[in-house]
């Protein structure tokens, strides 16, 4: 087996969840799609041996997905616990466990594994494991077996629902977002398009639970006029020409035209609100060009879902339309359109979806050691960067997740506002830099702003000239007992300026030494005339030394 070559991120959220894991029983790896949390989460496992670890996940997919980047990084034994398939065999103790949630949350299956012969408990996407599901497994193990670890791994840590993932973990070990895979070279970029439907109408839909109300999301979906309008300027994308092009012609030319263009479709994948308004959108698309889509959803036959995947993946489909289905777990980098055609409020959803697209083709960044050279070769790629296409009407109060959203957490809020301008522009904008150019031109208009008001407040000032009162003293930078006129003024009784009383004597003695003594206290003028007197008479000084 060739040993696997981890990328620096990865080595890092390796070791900070061992470090973490010296003061926490638990503790959270975020991550976005793409960046390969299975094969973290496997060297983890590898790092824990000889102690057994369990494996989560709620999807067939995410299970055949772990077992098959674990076996391949690691070299472990890997058992499933799904369905049918058990690893609770008497002559079969399997390295890594990978289960269903729905299947270790019954009694008799859960109940056959003993919590203290395993290490680690690993829960794979886990912004769901806030459900009671969840909640059974991870506390049946770690009161059977205190000393047990527990690690989270998701691309997305904030729910809709604002259930909160610190209620089971203490800590987090690693944090990484899509930024931070875009500017380091590891993912594609961005490019958003908002395509306005002049027929959506979202505006008096009820939230529940944190997003739309997904019966009356359906309702307005499906409507025959929206399904067009979300189809046919994402035929124009699939086919990359500019939009409106076909609106120029009549709808029984398109396939002429849109077959004879000598560039391929782009593979794309659209997420829809419902399973009829999957069926909708795919109808339509193949009525125009037949064979272009295929659809899925959660009924689909496990069997004809892997066939029509296998044929979007080489390419003989250019656009697979899913309800629910590809939101996660789904790998397939050689997708470069996301067609949002399930408007949300959820930004843990939306990122879901929109990870989809974000990794690069196969074998473009794999060797290269520098962020330079990968961002290079992305650039130089067939796929410099993915798209995401919203599809917005009338939205009323109701604030719709955008790429905006997904992306632009390190830039300020004017800077996300101003980049949202640009989206409804209408043509596809790279999001970070869109995002970067917005905050750099916001702190430049900050800048000449303050320097504009500077000038102004100095334009002003040369007017104000007005008389005040003030003295000046002469300081003797030679005499060693003279302070500042403020320090000479200061009655030490307390009683200010008394040179009045001051004796004849005293003044001319003052006066001889160069003193003022009007503008010195009673205090101050008697102390200095002892000290000039001690001057003139050295003798005078010691004697007054001298012990009685």
């Amino acid at each position: 087996m060739k040993p696997i070559e981890y990328r620096d991120y990865q080595i890092r959220c390796h070791d900070a969840i061992l470090e973490k894991w010296q003061t926490h029983a638990s503790t959270l790896a975020v991550l976005p799609v793409g960046a390969g949390k299975t094969v973290i989460f496997g060297k983890v496992i590898k790092s824990m041996q000889p102690r057994r670890a369990l494996v989560l996940a709620h999807r067939a997919e995410l299970i055949y997905q772990a077992r098959d980047r674990i076996v391949e990084a690691t070299g472990l034994s890997c058992g499933i616990e799904m369905a049918e398939s058990t690893t609770c065999l008497d002559m079969i103790r399997d390295d890594v466990v990978i289960a269903t949630v729905q299947t270790m949350n019954s009694r008799t299956r859960m109940s056959r594994f003993n919590p203290r012969d395993f290490g680690l408990v690993v829960i794979d996407e886990t912004h769901h494991a806030t459900s009671v599901s969840y909640r059974n497994i991870i506390n049946y193990f770690t009161r059977g077996n205190p000393e047990i670890k527990i690690l989270g791994v998701t691309a997305t840590p904030k729910r809709s629902d604002e259930e909160a993932l610190g209620q089971i973990f203490e800590s987090t070990a690693f944090s990484w977002g899509i930024v931070d895979g875009v500017e380091e070279g590891w993912l594609v970029d961005v490019a958003a398009q908002r395509i306005v439907v002049h027929s959506l109408d979202l505006s008096h839909i009820h939230v529940s639970r944190g997003d739309l109300n997904q019966v009356e999301l359906e309702a307005i979906m499906t409507v025959e006029k929206n399904v067009q309008g979300v189809c046919h300027p994402s035929l124009e994308v699939v086919y990359g020409v500019d939009a409106n092009t076909l609106s120029a012609l009549p709808q029984n030319q398109w396939p002429e035209f849109l077959t004879s263009l000598a560039r391929k479709p782009r593979r794309c994948i659209m997420f829809t609100s419902s399973v009829k308004q999957a069926e909708m959108a795919c109808n339509l698309f193949n009525r125009v060009i037949p064979g272009l889509a295929e659809w899925v959803c959660g009924e689909t036959h496990k069997e004809k879902r892997k066939e029509i995947l296998n044929r979007f993946r080489t390419g003989e489909t250019a656009v697979v339309v899913n309800c629910a289905v590809l939101t996660e777990g789904y790998d397939n980098p050689h997708v470069e359109v996301i067609l949002m055609a399930k408007p949300t409020l959820s930004l843990a959803h939306y990122e879901q979806m929109c990870g989809r697209s974000t990794r690069p083709l196969p074998g473009v960044v794999d060797g290269l050691k520098t962020k330079e050279e990968r961002r290079a070769a992305i650039a130089s790629s067939e796929k410099p960067y993915c798209r995401i296409i919203d599809f917005v009407g009338n939205s009323g109060r109701l604030k719709l997740i955008s790429p905006v959203d997904v992306l632009g957490g390190r830039v300020s809020d004017a800077a996300r506002t101003r980049a949202m301008g640009e989206l409804m522009a209408g043509k596809p904008k790279l999001i970070c830099r869109t995002l970067s150019n917005a905050e750099i031109a916001i702190k430049k208009e900050q800048r000449e702003a303050a320097e504009r008001a500077r000038r102004m407040e100095e334009h002003r000032k040369k007017s104000l000239v007005a008389k005040s009162k003030f003295s000046v003293h002469s300081v003797n930078p030679f005499d060693k007992w003279d302070k500042s006129s403020q320090d000479k003024r200061r009655d030490w009784t307390g009683q200010g300026p008394s040179a009045e009383l001051l004796s004849d004597k005293q003044k001319r003695i003052l006066r001889k030494a160069g003193h003022d003594p009007s503008t010195m206290s009673l205090g101050y003028g008697r102390t200095l005339v002892g000290k000039i007197l001690d001057t003139w008479y050295p003798e005078r000084a010691k004697k007054e030394k001298q012990p009685a």
